[in-house]
Formats: structure tokens, C-alpha cells, sequence
């Protein structure tokens, strides 16, 4: 039934593209038809190629796979609730129960000590079980990213090569498994991941495999250049909120918003700005933060933003800040706005520096610099960089698949270091990558693809007692 479906659809389309010829006079030889010597004939010139119905086949299937392994993980996030819950009640009895004994030590006898003993390696050995579950959970979700990545690709280039109508079947199933990995990981960020917006850590220590959602809302590979989302301060009501823009060159004219993830997917966007010609910017290290677009112009040469809410645009020149050092992917990145769990900043070199990368901390209210911190390292040589908890990240290509977290900066401390966390790049080349402290991930703007990434924090005894968790 799907084979006869696609050869109708592909012979509908034939016929509006021309390429059938309808019924056509010819001279018969044998004076057929009535011996006037005429006759009809129909030519129907099919394509050559053949619909790649292989290929849709393995993508609904693979959808189908995705989906039943996601309902499987759902399940176990309800036992896990349902543990954690459990192990919780047990851990705070045991508290209750030792205390008692410390100060009453009279009171117990060996065999009640052994007890509790007993009980307190039961409970570690549950732990131990439940994050090696959590463990085999997380690489479950990087399997699946994988084969969506692989859906996303093959999507694509069929949407690319035949009727978008035709594709758009599988597509629907597509956009249900990635709506359901995606809520599969919201609920396990919450429940083994709560210390969102805490700075109870010592870095970044590992970067997960790169997630791809889908190819850009204009659906053209040749709008490389760009940046998407969330908005790292999200005013009420708009938590979930994602925005996007992007251009065929290092510019911006204009930024959609889309009200959650599943519309983003879907490319149904609430609300499109279109920048005003004397408001319209360049390069492609500009965030959204408090709904309003922070973002580098040329004339003159400095920072704007535009406040979405009020529609107000205003305008710094930076004095030191050098226009002729930018990343190693582009030649208009200048200014690299960033936002973290400390607020806003901003990111250049200057001639005083030698192309040396500075930080600085933007004061949100006046939107003035407050203070400054120079690095050792060389602009030009860097991909792109990003801020964590008031610490800079520098990021370089290290092979033809991969970059690497190589320096940190930490401006509480003004303390650098040379470190190594590689992660992998979807497509050769991207000009935004972003920290986003409301869910702790990394986007990329990947040749035209939105891509996030997971990231892993060194959360140790010392660095909790040492780094209490900070506001926005």
C-alpha cells in the first residue's frame, strides 16, 4: 500500500512538472484506428531515480524503536522517584538513630550496633545500584541522540531531493520521539540534577556527544551563520522560550521566537522582530537575556542591545575594544556576549593586549563595563569561548571532527588554567556557541543545525563547602 501511495505521488508530481506527455498523434502503418492511418499513443517519462522508499521505511521504524525505548525510560524514572523516596526516608531514620546513640551510647549494645551497621552498607549498596542505573539511563540518551541525528540527516536530504508533502508523514513521527527524549530528559535532569543555578563545583569535566535537533526554521543550509536558544534570564511566563536567527552572511536582521521546544521543532514561531536598517547588527555571539537581544554593530563600532518588551535599543562604544582580532571561524566576531549564573559579560581583544582575549562584566542596569581581566590567550586562535559561573572558557579545533576546552579563567580568583575536555561538532563549522545557566547546556550553531550539549560538573565535597550557590 505505501509502495502504490509513493508511485502515486511521484507520478502526480511528473505530471505537473511536464513530464508525461498526454495522448499524442502518430502515423500508423498499418492504418489502424478507423485506416485513417492515425493513432494514439501515451509516453509517461517516470524519474530516474526512484523514490528512496528504503530509507523512509528505516526512519518510521527507527522512530518507532526510539519511541518504545523511551516509554521503557519513562518507566524507570518512576522507579527511580519511587527509590529515591524510599532510600530518603531510610537515610533520615538512620540519622535520627545514630544521633541517638552518640548521645546515648550507654544505651545500645553491640548486636543493636551491628544492626545499624548492617543497614547503613545495605543502603550504600542501593545507592551504588541506583547510579549505576542512572549511569546506563544516560547512555541509553546518548544512543538515541545518535539515531536521531541520523533521522535528522536523512530527513533532510530527501526534503532536499523530493516533495516536502511526501516526507512530512515520517517527519510527524520525527518530531514525537524528539518531544518525548526530550521530556525523558527533562524529568531525569530534575530528579538526579538538582542543582540547577548552583556554583557548587570546580568546572566542567566532561561534554556529551553533540544533540541535534533539526536543520534551521528557514530550512537552507546556506543560513550558516546565526545563533539559537533559550533566554538565560527569562522573564515570567516565558521560561520556556527559545529563539533563533540567522543569515546567508555575518549579519542580523531579524529573530523569531517560538513559545516552547515542540514549536521550535515544528518551526511555528510566536513572534518575529526584523531589525530596523539602523538597528540591524553583525557577527554571531549574540544572546537573548531578560527578553531583550544583546548583539556587536559597526557604526559605530561597539554593543547594542534591544529590549523586546519595551522595543528600546541602546548603544556602548567600547574604547579598547579592537576590531581587528575575531575567532578562528569568521572575521566579524568581536564582541562575545555571555550570560551565567553571575550575570552578563562580554568578551573582546585590544591592541593594548596584543589580540589577548579580555573579559569583562557588564552592568545590566546601565549597561556599562564594571570591571576588566586580561588572559594569555591569543583571539585568533580560539573557535569561540563561553562564561560558567565567572569562569571564562576558551574552546579550539583540535581535528577535523572535534574541538576542546583547552584554558579556563576563573575571575573570582584571577587564577588561569590549561585543561582538556574535547566534545565532537556535528557539521565543520559554527559562529555561536553559549552557555545557558537555566538548564546548564551548551548551544551551538552548527552549518545551519541547532545542536545543544550536555555538560558534567566536578561537584566535590570541598568545592559545596567553599562555592555556595549564586543568584542571578
Amino acid at each position: 500500500m505505501i509502495g502504490i501511495l509513493y508511485f502515486l505521488a511521484l507520478l502526480s508530481s511528473t505530471v505537473a512538472r511536464g513530464h508525461v506527455g498526454l495522448w499524442t498523434e502518430g502515423n500508423g502503418r498499418n492504418g489502424t484506428n478507423g485506416g485513417n492511418g492515425n493513432k494514439c499513443t501515451c509516453d509517461a517519462f517516470l524519474p530516474t531515480s526512484t523514490f528512496p522508499i528504503k530509507d523512509m521505511v528505516l526512519v518510521e521504524q527507527t522512530a518507532v524503536e526510539i519511541s518504545n525505548r523511551l516509554e521503557l525510560e519513562m518507566g524507570k524514572l518512576e522507579s527511580y522517584e519511587t527509590k529515591l523516596t524510599s532510600y530518603a526516608e531510610r537515610i533520615v531514620n538512620l540519622t535520627v538513630e545514630i544521633e541517638r546513640m552518640e548521645k546515648n551510647p550507654g544505651s545500645y549494645n553491640n548486636a543493636h550496633t551491628e544492626d545499624v551497621k548492617i543497614e547503613i552498607k545495605q543502603v550504600e549498596a542501593l545507592i551504588v545500584e541506583l547510579q549505576s542505573s542512572i549511569q546506563g539511563s544516560t547512555t541509553v540518551f546518548e544512543s538515541l541522540h545518535e539515531q536521531i541525528a541520523a533521522m535528522v540527516e536523512t530527513l533532510t536530504r530527501l526534503e532536499k531531493t523530493y516533495d516536502k508533502n511526501v516526507v512530512l508523514a515520517t517527519r510527524r513521527e520525527y518530531i514525537k520521539v524528539q518531544l518525548q527524549l526530550e521530556e525523558c530528559e527533562r524529568r531525569h535532569q530534575e530528579l538526579f540534577n538538582p542543582n540547577i543555578g548552583s556554583c557548587a563545583h570546580t568546572g566542567i569535566i566532561k561534554i556529551s556527544k553533540p544533540i541535534v535537533s533539526q536543520l534551521n526554521a528557514h530550512l537552507s543550509t546556506s543560513y550558516k551563520f546565526g545563533g539559537w536558544g533559550k533566554d538565560s534570564k527569562p522573564i515570567p511566563d516565558r521560561e520556556s522560550m527559545y529563539w533563533y536567527s540567522a543569515y546567508s552572511s555575518a549579519a542580523i536582521h531579524d529573530i523569531r521566537f517560538y513559545t516552547n521546544y515542540k514549536n521550535l521543532i515544528l518551526r511555528n514561531h510566536y513572534q518575529h522582530h526584523t531589525l530596523a536598517s539602523g538597528w540591524r547588527g553583525t557577527g554571531n555571539n549574540f544572546i537573548v537575556r531578560d527578553n531583550t537581544l544583546y548583539y556587536q554593530i559597526n557604526n559605530p563600532f561597539g554593543m547594542a542591545k534591544l529590549n523586546f518588551t519595551t522595543m528600546k535599543y541602546d548603544q556602548r562604544v567600547v574604547t579598547k575594544a579592537s576590531a581587528r582580532f575575531s575567532y578562528a571561524y569568521s572575521s566579524n566576531q568581536n564582541f562575545d556576549f555571555a550570560a551565567d549564573e553571575t550575570g552578563l559579560w562580554v568578551i573582546y581583544a585590544t591592541e593594548e593586549s596584543g589580540g589577548r582575549m579580555v573579559i569583562a562584566k557588564i552592568n545590566e542596569p546601565s549597561f556599562g563595563i564594571e570591571e576588566e581581566w586580561q588572559t594569555s590567550v591569543y583571539k585568533p586562535g580560539v573557535s569561540n569561548a563561553f562564561m560558567v559561573c565567572g569562569v571564562f572558557y576558551a574552546v579550539r579545533t583540535i581535528d577535523i571532527q572535534g574541538d576542546e576546552i583547552f584554558y579556563k579563567f576563573d575571575t573570582k580568583t584571577k587564577q588561569e588554567s590549561f585543561i582538556s575536555v574535547p566534545f565532537e561538532r556535528f557539521q565543520d563549522n559554527y559562529y555561536n556557541l553559549d552557555y545557558n545557566p537555566t538548564d546548564q547546556k551548551l548551544y551551538m550553531y552548527n552549518d545551519g543545525y541547532y545542536v545543544n550539549y550536555h555538560l558534567w560538573f566536578n561537584h566535590t565535597a570541598k568545592a559545596i563547602e567553599e562555592s555556595p550557590a549564586l543568584s542571578t
